[in-house]
């Protein structure tokens, strides 16, 4: 099937390693390129403008939202963040490139909206797994409550997605390769290894 749209929706609970499967994407070789979310909160150490994302103030996102310049957007964990339709035409220009778009479930409603035929892959991992993930970054109990209660929503929307990918404990290489048999039987990469 021929999609009307170089976009890849990746997504998933908090702890599924969606980030890590979209870099053992890149580290293969594969034409990526990543939407780069706009977020209203400071930059952190390690961290520039357009890498990891686009940085602006609480006034500036507002603002943009009431301009109508997201394509979708949302608040999480107290942040907003979104990707602006400049950033989806930037990678929807790239023709020989797979834009990968990593938004959540209420993200993919809209996302199906603007492209109807857009494909999306849920990245998940047992509720166990996910937990014990949440559990190793570190985060004060209440944050690790609050993102258990979401991923359990979460989890809820699996079938909402055109295919779903497993990444169990220690096993990130077979995720990685589901993806990219995805990506090749949907004619979006050609047989890379």
């Amino acid at each position: 099937m021929t999609r009307s749209t170089n976009l890849v929706i990746i997504s998933g609970p908090s702890g599924a390693g969606e980030d890590s499967v979209i870099e053992g994407l890149i580290k293969r070789g594969l034409p990526i390129e990543r939407v780069i979310t706009t977020v209203d909160r400071e930059m952190r150490e390690g961290e520039s403008e357009g890498n990891p994302y686009y940085f602006k103030s609480r006034k500036e996102i507002e603002k943009m939202i009431e301009n109508d310049e997201f394509a979708e957007w949302a608040e999480v964990y107290g942040s907003k963040r979104g990707a602006t339709k400049k950033e989806l035409e930037r990678i929807q220009l790239m023709k020989d490139k797979v834009g990968i778009w990593k938004i959540d479930f209420k993200g993919l409603e809209t996302a199906k909206k603007v492209f109807p035929d857009i494909l999306s892959i849920f990245i998940t991992a047992d509720l166990d797994d996910l937990i014990n993930r949440l559990k190793k970054r570190g985060d004060d109990e209440n944050t690790i409550q609050e993102r258990i209660k979401y991923t359990k929503e979460y989890l809820s929307h699996a079938d909402e997605y055109d295919y779903t990918v497993m990444n169990e404990e220690n096993k990130l290489d077979e995720a990685i390769n589901q993806t990219i048999e995805i990506l090749k039987k949907e004619g979006l990469v050609d047989n890379i290894e």
